[in-house]
């Protein structure tokens, strides 16, 4: 089988590398594209995959909608010379080019529809298939959409694919014993990130204040960081952030997608951005099964008294190692699943109409 992997955000690295892996040893031509984004290259170059850029990201939505045509372009021509017969990623222009070629689209899709309208609009009606998590069953518009028990996050942090690396801790000056948080602040510069606030810098300060007496404090960040936050500032290679991220003793910020990494790891975390209480995943994660709190910046102070609750928890990590264990307990290994829907479509779509259950057998 002939694939293309599409890659259009750092995180997009981490969902799809064990699939790229698995689909390569498993002795199919897989090729990847990836947008000029460093963050990126940087990950695909330390996975040791190799890439074909296919141009740079902008951040206004006018110049987002002609970079599209580039992108459009580019990646037809890859999937016509190529001859790519399946094309898989969170991507919009895959299935564009899925309506123009023989290729077929399979786009995978955690976020709901009123969160990303334009993704909605411009990728889901040419997608041959969209997969999405099983907490959105109900929320999709598009009705044919094939749901899973699990998260992106379980493609590459299910305990099958992933075991941290203890010398990170010694990478960073601690050791096992040593209690740590870890931040993460966003940019919010995504075509569904108008109008969207996270943490300010007096609240992260704020913030700072009643953590350091409890713990080493290491802040990651998507651009460059305030001049008050260097000294915290996270130095490792990014590939090892999800085996730090292991061993915290708590996680906070304002990001959507490492919230719920440190919720499938069994990290406590604590979310403050205008996305609260609208991304399902999150809301499963956090009322189902009781592992992060999600808040909105306005009600700043529950913040506050939530992160004092849980540091004055002396049974903090062995509670949230039973509630991640129950989470585990229900999902499957989302890498495994892929990559056996890739090999066998289009019978897998067919497969898991007939019977959703199938998935199972991906524990």
């Amino acid at each position: 089988m002939r694939v293309l992997i599409d890659i259009g955000h750092p995180a997009h690295v981490h969902l799809l590398k064990n699939i790229y892996f698995k689909l390569v040893k498993n002795n199919h031509f897989v090729l990847v594209t990836v947008k000029d984004i460093p963050a990126a290259k940087e990950l695909l170059d330390l996975y040791q995959i190799k890439y074909i850029e296919i141009g740079s990201k902008n951040d206004s939505i006018i110049q987002k909608g002609l970079s599209q045509i580039k992108y459009n372009w580019k990646i037809f021509k890859i999937v016509t010379k190529n001859k790519i017969e399946i094309g898989i990623g969170s991507s919009i222009t895959l299935a564009h080019i899925s309506k123009i070629t023989s290729m077929k689209s399979i786009i995978l899709d955690d976020d709901d529809d009123e969160v990303e309208p334009l993704f909605v609009k411009y990728a889901h009606p040419f997608a041959d298939v969209v997969i999405s998590p099983d907490v959105l069953k109900g929320l999709r518009k598009k009705k044919d959409t094939i749901y899973y028990a699990g998260y992106h996050e379980l493609s590459y942090l299910h305990p099958n694919n992933f075991k941290p690396d203890p010398d990170v801790l010694k990478e960073v000056g601690i050791d096992n014993n040593t209690r740590f948080v870890i931040m993460r602040f966003n940019v919010f510069k995504a075509h569904h990130d108008v109008g969207i606030k996270g943490l300010d810098l007096s609240q992260k300060l704020e913030l700072i204040k009643i953590l350091e007496p409890f713990g080493r404090i290491f802040i990651t960040t998507e651009r460059e960081i305030e001049p008050e936050l260097r000294k915290y500032q996270l130095k490792i290679s990014p590939e090892k952030t999800h085996s730090l991220l292991s061993y915290a003793s708590l996680f906070l910020g304002d990001s959507q997608t490492m919230t719920s990494e440190a919720a499938v790891l069994g990290i406590p975390s604590v979310r403050c951005n205008s996305f609260a209480g609208r991304i399902a995943y999150l809301g499963e994660e956090e009322h189902k099964y009781g592992l992060t709190f999600g808040f909105l910046p306005e009600n700043f102070d529950k913040v506050l008294l939530k992160v004092k609750e849980l540091i004055s928890n002396e049974k903090l990590r062995s509670d949230w190692e039973l509630k991640k264990n129950s989470l585990l307990n229900d999902k499957i290994d989302v890498s495994d699943f892929l990559v056996w829907f890739v090999e066998n479509y289009p019978k897998s779509k067919e497969i898991m109409k007939e019977n959703p259950d199938y998935q199972f057998n991906f524990k």
